[in-house]
């Protein structure tokens, strides 16, 4: 029987982005992330990097796996939604990427407005300038 390997590290990549179902933000939200590591509980005050009406990605210093469950809690308005660890990515400042998706869709938990899904990035106007005309002499 053949060994399975685990993917590498930018096919998780790869694979988190082709599930995306929903537009995904790039908003820093501080959020409060609880669960289990090993055999006793963490509490962990981080903030948001990117998030999605179906979940979000933070940094934490906590090891966690793969398809563990843990809960996000909005500290804002103390909803707490149970989660599913998705994605594992790169560490940095001793802090690792977790990509976070909500057992159901929950676009209301980061009370902000998403952008329609026909919205494309590409088309947003850009800000003019402020300045006042030149005039001719």
């Amino acid at each position: 029987m053949a060994e399975l390997k685990p993917p590498a590290a930018d096919a998780g990549a790869q694979v988190y982005g082709e599930k995306r179902r929903s537009q995904r933000v790039q908003l820093t939200i501080p959020v409060i992330v609880r669960g289990d590591q090993g055999s006793a509980k963490f509490q962990e005050e981080t903030v948001t990097i990117a998030v999605s009406a179906n979940g979000g990605l933070i940094r934490l210093k906590a090891q966690l796996s793969r398809g563990q469950q843990i809960s996000i809690v909005n500290p804002k308005t103390a909803e707490e939604l149970p989660c599913t660890v998705i994605f594992l990515g790169q560490k940095e400042s001793g802090k690792t990427e977790v990509g976070l998706e909500f057992s159901e869709a929950s676009p209301l938990f980061w009370r902000i407005a998403f952008p329609p899904t026909d919205w494309d990035p590409t088309e947003r106007k850009l800000p003019t300038s402020h300045r006042p005309p030149v005039k001719a002499k």
